[in-house]
């Protein structure tokens, strides 16, 4: 412990002094344009040799690489993902522009569960109302990209790759195969994942951690023309035995079909560069319980569906001055979740409720963009969505429960959503400055609506949806500037969004609880206003061509009009890493941690969580033989076998403790 204490003053001294540019990959593999991040992490066969930890990372580890993204962790399975300090209910995550529901009213199956990094080319991360592009959002958008169309005439290629970690020994298999051609393509992949418990610094076991996956997709692709061609993927993704140790029960069965076929258009001799259409539909199974839990006062089934069909057209166009992109979206959702009690006396009956009573939402929606370049070195660019919701509850007796609360509500309710952004870039050859304004607005979710006593683990509360509640509307500022020289980049990153009719739960001492042991219910409710500011310094020092030191600090505030702190605010945080790279080996010692978490908020169930620091050592070679190549990734994550959790670990579970590891990847041509 005083050895991590001794670390972690060091490192701080040291990330205030040159932060980092903790933006995910190197010059090759991300690119910052104004508040947008693309990480190119994942076609397996186009993986990078440097600065990847592991080629077999989930994608939960990918996306907590980025500057503005931390992970929300109930256990070592299905992540969710947090952006700008806010989570899913406020983001727009999509696959590939796609909508989807998540079918688990506890947010255990979060929308980037349901692919892997075999199915991806690259996340692109959008800050605040860039982020709208898809749908309506507060926080910002996660799009995870699917790769495109193949002609490459390439012929036939595969890879293979194996991992395995010592820590919950846990083991990776995938295999991907691929057909090129001029006019058509074909490319199919696998990859299975399996873990046992894993044990928390210290050597503790943490039960029910495991958890069994695998994911399988199919590409194909037929070029029409030259301009002209039609494409169509399917992703299937099973997950079972998924143990979530932060919460009070597990998931025997997490499966998903995401099917699409799309319509592309592209051509340089017109107004008209590009014009993609796609329609698309997924359906979702999600089934918790508590059967492996050998003490509980009342066992519980907990089925959830969501199925959801949706289009979407999109066209970017362009002159000389101006480059305008149009995405004309639509989609409906089917939500249905229910809850089955069985009481240990067996002369009692059953009990039996909709926890989400099928709810129905169709959303149809506009967005424009238009970058206008005004020389150069200067930017204007301006965007705009505007959509239509309709929610209807299909269950008589989930609209008579909800009635119970709010006697004067129908089945149905619409809303008008809409959003707006401008950004200024001025860009000069060793420092640029960016400048936006946004407004945005989000409908409740499905849970904050029309929810009924979903049980809350993180404050031991009931919650009931509000079918009343207004729009969340959001005021944002950001700001970014860079500045390089030859060996020296500086960065500073900041937003800040000020957010009307804020929605989270207020306690009513009125009700009586439905779950055993938990402190009351609360409702959905909003708060008048709330705060919330996030700030960045990011260096990068290249000390020698093949050696580089690389840190970054940030700070995080969230505040409501009740003076309550936030729930779920990152205190201060600091990366730092030195990285080696020639070009067949590369290595990187990377510390990282967070401050105290003092402003922490009791209301909403969080406590102090202490400072910690973990030390990582990644490696890696590449060899090649004849066309053939072959990766190694292997390395020491915490290696002090630091104990800790985060103010991101859902009850202080403890996250992992010392792990070997070893990937390798081996691609055929």
């Amino acid at each position: 412990m005083k050895r991590s204490i001794v670390l972690y003053s060091c490192i701080l001294i040291c990330a205030i002094t040159f932060a980092q540019d903790r933006s995910t990959q190197h010059k090759e593999t991300d690119t910052l344009v104004t508040h947008l991040e693309e990480i190119t992490v994942i076609g397996r066969h186009k993986l990078s040799n440097y600065r990847q930890k592991k080629t077999l990372s989930s994608i939960d580890e990918y996306l907590e690489k980025s500057n503005r993204v931390t992970m929300i962790k109930r256990g070592s399975y299905a992540w969710e993902p947090a952006l700008n300090n806010m989570t899913s209910d406020r983001l727009s995550v999509t696959i590939d522009g796609m909508q989807i529901y998540g079918a688990c009213t506890d947010k255990m199956d979060p929308v980037t569960s349901y692919v892997d990094v075999s199915n991806l080319e690259k996340v692109i991360v959008n800050s605040g109302q860039e982020g709208t592009e898809n749908s309506n959002c507060i926080g910002g958008g996660i799009d995870l990209k699917l790769p495109e169309s193949k002609y490459y005439n390439s012929g036939l290629k595969s890879s293979l790759d194996l991992g395995y970690e010592t820590n919950g020994n846990y083991k990776t298999t995938g295999i991907d195969l691929e057909y090129s051609g001029n006019k058509f393509y074909i490319s199919a992949d696998g990859i299975y994942r399996e873990s046992d418990n894993y044990n928390a610094g210290g050597g503790k076991e943490i039960k029910y951690s495991q958890f069994e996956k695998y994911n399988l997709s199919l590409q194909v692709g037929y070029k029409l023309s030259d301009t002209k061609n039609i494409d169509a993927n399917v992703i299937c993704d099973k997950a079972t035995d998924i143990g979530y140790p932060a919460l009070p029960m597990d998931v025997s069965l997490a499966k998903a079909t995401i099917a699409s076929i799309s319509y592309t258009h592209t051509s340089d001799t017109t107004i008209i560069k590009h014009w993609e259409t796609k329609l698309y539909f997924n359906t979702i199974t999600h089934i918790m319980d508590d059967s492996k839990r050998p003490d509980v006062p009342i066992r519980m089934d907990m089925p959830g569906w969501s199925d959801t069909y949706g289009m979407y057209s999109k066209i970017k166009s362009g002159t000389k001055k101006h480059k305008l992109n149009v995405n004309l979206n639509a989609h409906y959702n089917r939500s249905l979740a229910e809850m089955t009690m069985y009481p240990n006396d067996p002369n009692e009956n059953d009990m039996f409720m909709y926890t989400w009573p099928d709810i129905r939402t169709l959303y149809t929606g506009v967005y424009i963009k238009d970058e206008f370049y005004i020389n150069s070195k200067e930017k204007l660019s301006l965007a705009a969505r505007i959509g239509y919701q309709n929610n209807n509850i299909e269950k008589d007796s989930g609209l008579e429960s909800l009635q119970i609360f709010y006697p004067n509500i129908g089945a149905g309710k619409n809303r008008l959503l809409t959003s707006f952004s401008t950004n200024y870039l001025l860009k000069h050859k060793k420092y640029d400055f960016s400048f936006g304004l946004g407004y945005g607005e989000r409908a409740p979710s499905v849970s904050e609506g029309y929810g009924f006593f979903l049980f809350n683990s993180f404050d031991n509360y009931d919650y009931i949806g509000n079918p009343t509640l207004k729009n969340e509307k959001s005021f944002e500022i950001n700001f970014d500037t860079h500045y390089t020289n030859k060996r020296f980049k500086i960065e500073i990153e900041t937003s800040y969004f000020y957010i009307y009719d804020y929605i989270i739960g207020k306690t009513d001492a009125s009700l009586s609880s439905m779950t055993i042991g938990a402190n009351g219910v609360r409702i959905y409710s909003a708060l008048q206003h709330a705060s919330i500011f996030n700030t960045f310094l990011n260096t990068s020092f290249t000390i020698i061509e093949a050696l580089s030191l690389n840190t970054s600090i940030g700070y995080h505030y969230g505040k409501g009009s009740d003076k309550n702190n936030l729930p779920l605010i990152s205190p201060i945080s600091y990366v730092a890493e030195i990285n080696y790279s020639s070009k067949n080996f590369n290595a990187a010692l990377q510390l990282n941690g967070n401050t105290n978490q003092d402003n922490y908020s009791m209301f909403y169930g969080e406590d102090q969580t202490p400072a910690f620091a973990t030390l990582n050592l990644n490696l890696g070679n590449t060899f090649f033989i004849r066309e053939n190549k072959l990766v190694f990734k292997y390395g020491i994550e915490n290696i002090l076998d630091t104990h800790y959790s985060t103010y991101a670990d859902w009850n202080n579970i403890p996250r992992q403790g010392r792990n070997f590891y070893i990937n390798t990847s081996f691609l055929i041509r």
